[in-house]
C-alpha cells in the first residue's frame, strides 16, 4: 500500500530505511529486518485420499480449527539468512523476548544491529522495560539501533518479502498443530538458509524521488 497523496511523514520514514539498505555489509553492525505474520492450525476431520496415478492428493472441505499460531521473521538481507519462532501470542513482552535473542544468542559480539522494523504498537522499546529489569531492557537496547518503515509501507521491510516466500513455499496448506508448524518452518528456514538466498535491493533514494513523486510535499518559496 502507498499513500495516494503527498505525505511528509511517509517519505520521512522511507528514505530513511532506504538509506539503510544502501550501508555495505559489516558483520560488526549487522542489518537486520523484522517482521510477524500469523498461521490458522487447521486439522483434517476426514483422512486425505492419497495419490494416484492421474490425481493428485485430495481433501474433503471440511476441517477443524486448532486456533492460530504467531510467527516472527527475523532476516539478514546481506548474508542470506533468516530465523523463525513461532509463539502462542504477540504481545510486547513476546516481541522483547525475540529482540533479547538477537542480542544474546544470533549477534552477541556485535558492535551494534541496525534493526528495520514497522510501527505496530508493540514494536517499540519501550517494551523490552515491561519484560524485564531496567538495566537489563538498557543493555538489549543499548547494542540495537531503530529504524521504522513507514505506516502503509511494508513493502519496504525486507523479512515482509521472506514471509510471503515462506508463505508460498511452506504455509500453503492445512498445518494441525503448533509441532508441526515449528517443524515445517524449521525445514523451511534450514533449507533457505543452506541455499544463503540474499536479496538484492534496488529501489533506491533517487529512484523514490522519480517514481513516488506525488509523495513530496509540494515545497513553495
Amino acid at each position: 500500500m502507498i499513500p495516494p497523496e503527498e505525505d511528509a511523514e511517509f517519505v520521512y520514514h522511507m528514505e530513511d530505511v532506504l538509506d539503510v539498505y544502501t550501508r555495505a555489509y559489516d558483520p560488526q553492525n549487522p542489518v537486520v529486518c523484522f517482521d510477524e505474520s500469523n498461521k490458522q492450525l487447521v486439522a483434517e476431520t476426514i483422512e486425505p485420499l492419497p495419490m494416484e496415478p492421474g490425481e493428485p492428493q485430495r481433501y474433503d472441505y471440511q476441517y477443524e480449527r486448532n486456533g492460530v499460531c504467531n510467527l516472527f521473521m527475523f532476516n539478514e538481507p546481506l548474508a542470506g539468512w533468516r530465523h523463525l519462532a513461532v509463539t502462542d501470542r504477540r504481545t510486547a513482552i513476546d516481541y522483547a523476548q525475540q529482540m533479547k535473542y538477537l542480542v544474546d544468542v544470533r549477534y552477541p559480539d556485535a558492535r551494534q544491529i541496525t534493526l528495520v522494523h514497522d510501527q505496530l504498537n508493540t514494536h517499540v522499546p519501550a517494551s523490552l522495560y515491561k519484560a524485564f529489569e531496567p538495566v537489563e531492557a538498557k543493555r538489549i537496547l543499548d547494542k540495537l539501533e531503530f529504524h521504522y518503515t513507514p505506516k502503509h509501507g511494508s513493502w519496504l521491510n525486507m523479512a515482509e518479502i521472506e514471509l510471503s516466500v515462506l508463505a508460498r513455499q511452506c504455509l500453503d496448506r492445512r498445518i494441525p498443530d503448533k509441532a508441526t508448524l515449528e517443524k515445517e518452518v524449521a525445514a523451511w528456514e534450514e533449507r533457505r538458509n543452506r541455499h544463503h538466498s540474499t536479496v538484492d535491493w534496488q529501489f533506491t533514494t533517487v529512484d523514490a524521488r522519480i517514481k513516488l513523486k506525488r509523495l513530496y510535499p509540494s515545497i513553495t518559496s
